[in-house]
């Protein structure tokens, strides 16, 4: 378990994902004007956790490994699968969601229907996706190594 704690990789992606969802509050604040402390435990929104993570990640193996290793192209791939997934996957899946919300709030309006609200941020713009990426890129470039 110690070695983990000491692990680069495990530590620069950490970081990276901490400074996304915590950077997620005060941008929520200038855009919104208003506090959302869910934010810090919510998908979505600006910049993506999810990409600071892999990008962190996938630059920090290649600076271990090498980038040439065997290591860091897996760790790319993930990251562009994942960063993939975001801007795609799980965003078409948050509109799903707002036009079943929108049917729920409709019928809910015309009958007694238990009313369950989806979540519709799940996943993230392109531009979201992007800064979390070169926010991921600074940290693992800032690390020591």
């Amino acid at each position: 378990m110690a070695d983990l704690c000491h692990n680069r990789v495990l530590l620069a992606a950490l970081l990276a994902w901490g400074i996304a969802q915590g950077l997620k509050v005060p941008v929520t604040l200038l855009a919104k004007r208003r506090w959302d402390f869910m934010r810090l435990v919510s998908p979505g929104g600006m910049p993506s956790s999810h990409s600071a993570l892999v990008s962190a990640m996938a630059i920090t193996v290649g600076r271990v490994e090498g980038f040439n290793a065997p290591e860091t192209a897996i760790a790319f791939v993930v990251a562009f699968v994942v960063m993939y997934d975001s801007a795609g996957v799980r965003r078409a899946a948050g509109a799903q969601a707002s036009v079943l919300n929108k049917i729920v709030d409709e019928v809910f309006k015309g009958g007694r229907v238990r009313e369950e609200r989806l979540r519709e941020l799940l996943g993230h713009t392109p531009i979201e996706v992007f800064t979390g990426a070169f926010l991921g890129a600074i940290v693992a470039s800032l690390m020591r190594l």
